[in-house]
């Protein structure tokens, strides 16, 4: 079930009274609710409320709150994902499946590979970031991830401070993920940046950029996965691997 994002100002006596337009729309006229029904809210506290709707009006809805506790649906740790644009519909399931999975940030960064070129790119952030509500609401993120302005890897890694910072790329890596964790896992409340490139993979010149920075290198496995794949897969395995080491 969908939950909705709503204000702590917009609750009050038990009671919940939805009248923003975009979520009045959404409740009354696509989803089509009905008095009686259960509404899953959030408020920017991260207090989730399970609620039964009691009226409908032309203007607003009102719910019950039933139940009320604090959400559980976040990482404990930061997950950032760089990551290099690709055309199409391509990027709207990627950046769909990086919210799912916990992610707070995504950078989009021109690379030499790159499938789209920067003007095409800042027009479509907007875009990104509708995809990472809906699918916030539809998942019960606890926060929104943010779709960041777009950068070059260099203004990235010089401009923003992270706890670890994990490259995949397959071409010259120099161990797994679970290596990686073995000598340094991720730890409560650390900063983490996951970098994955285009289609057409890294170019030399960036291989030696994250060689210079002394960035570890890692493969997924020796199958050969699409970009929007990788991304899945990486940030799965390092949530799967943060399990076995870092709590």
């Amino acid at each position: 079930m969908p939950h909705f994002f709503i204000n702590s100002s917009q609750v009050k006596d038990n009671i919940i009274t939805i009248s923003d337009k975009e979520n009045y729309q959404h409740i009354a006229r696509s989803l089509r609710s009905r008095v009686g029904e259960s509404l899953l809210m959030i408020d920017e506290e991260q207090i989730q409320y399970e609620t039964i709707i009691t009226e409908i009006t032309n203007r607003e809805v009102v719910a019950r709150i039933e139940k009320f506790y604090p959400s559980n649906r976040y990482l404990d740790f930061e997950l950032c994902l760089a990551q290099s644009p690709l055309r199409s519909d391509a990027q709207g399931l990627l950046v769909e499946k990086a919210t799912e999975l916990g992610v707070s940030r995504v950078y989009p960064v021109i690379t030499d590979n790159c499938a789209l070129n920067r003007s095409v790119v800042e027009k479509k952030i907007p875009k990104w970031q509708k995809i990472m509500y809906e699918s916030s609401k539809q998942c019960e993120r606890a926060v929104v991830p943010e779709c960041c302005d777009v950068r070059t890897l260099e203004n990235l890694l010089n401009s923003e401070t992270f706890d670890k910072v994990i490259v995949f790329c397959e071409r010259i890596a120099d161990k797994t993920l679970r290596q990686s964790f073995e000598e340094k896992p991720i730890k409560k409340g650390d900063r983490v940046l996951v970098i994955i490139g285009p289609e057409g993979g890294f170019s030399q010149a960036e291989f030696d950029f994250f060689k210079g920075k002394g960035l570890e290198m890692l493969t997924l496995g020796d199958l050969i996965l699409r970009a929007e794949t990788a991304v899945v897969v990486a940030l799965g395995n390092i949530i799967y691997e943060y399990s076995n080491f870092g709590r």
